[in-house]
């Protein structure tokens, strides 16, 4: 039986690990893949930017970037890249994101795609997929280990639209707030439901991790927390030598650098 969880973003005001555990106190942590919803990653000064720019850029049918299957049931526009007006905002969006403290320390990027933006109008979706494994042109490819999508329509604007991610015989939405953010696994299966009402823009991001291995990546995370919440309790203890030494040792041993 597939269940369903769903967040808005407003569950939490501060930045947190969002996982089923939130809303689902009955689920082991152990099943939950490693998902972020990161507040705010854009100012306000730099969505209204964005907002502007998309206002008068030309959209072209999406389903030209995908594989031959997505291509099936991906039905959005989305901006080319050799586009007017392109480079600015794939500029803020890449600023925003390394800049981030907490989406750095979650997934450990090596390298990144060029954001894509994309737009559905009433009708349109993006049926169940899988990510591309590697994405990007010849010579300059990414591993796609954690996918981004970075929310850049107010939630109230537009009904539907929804991000699910499937896992573990769950699936979870998620519709957070314009400016904010959610980080997971690229290999999960999940899909965009239908706009029903208003338009849903979004800026998505494909990032190769210095970890492989998400399990490893969700296991650096919750030692991060640990060392800064003992710091910020006791500050550099003895408790926290230790666990920021096996933080750091773990990090060298798995790292791919």
């Amino acid at each position: 039986m597939l269940r369903r969880t769903r967040f808005t973003g407003r569950e939490r005001s501060v930045p947190a690990r969002l996982s089923f555990r939130a809303c689902q106190p009955h689920e082991r942590l152990e099943t939950v893949p490693l998902i972020i919803c990161a507040p705010n990653v854009l100012t306000a000064e730099e969505l209204g930017a964005l907002r502007n720019e998309l206002a008068g850029i030309s959209f072209i049918d999406g389903a030209t970037t995908a594989g031959w299957s997505a291509r099936e049931v991906k039905r959005n526009l989305q901006i080319p890249i050799d586009s007017k007006g392109y480079g600015r905002l794939a500029q803020v969006v890449r600023s925003a994101f390394l800049r981030n403290a907490m989406l750095q320390a979650a997934i450990l990027p090596a390298a990144m795609t060029q954001p894509l933006f994309n737009r559905y109008e009433v009708g349109m979706e993006y049926g169940p997929h899988v990510d591309a494994a590697l994405m990007g042109e010849f010579g300059e490819k990414v591993r796609s280990d954690v996918a981004i999508t970075v929310f850049l329509a107010d939630p109230r604007s537009y009904d539907g639209g929804e991000l699910v991610v499937h896992t573990h015989g769950m699936a979870c939405e998620f519709k957070l707030e314009a400016g904010a953010a959610i980080a997971y696994p690229a290999n999960t299966l999940h899909h965009v439901r239908p706009v029903t009402r208003g338009v849903r823009h979004a800026a998505v991001i494909w990032v190769q991790s210095q970890v492989r291995d998400a399990e490893k990546r969700e296991l650096l995370w919750d030692l991060d927390n640990a060392k800064r919440q003992i710091f910020g309790r006791e500050g550099k203890s003895a408790t926290f030598d230790a666990v920021s030494r096996s933080h750091a040792n773990l990090l060298r041993m798995w790292a791919d650098v």
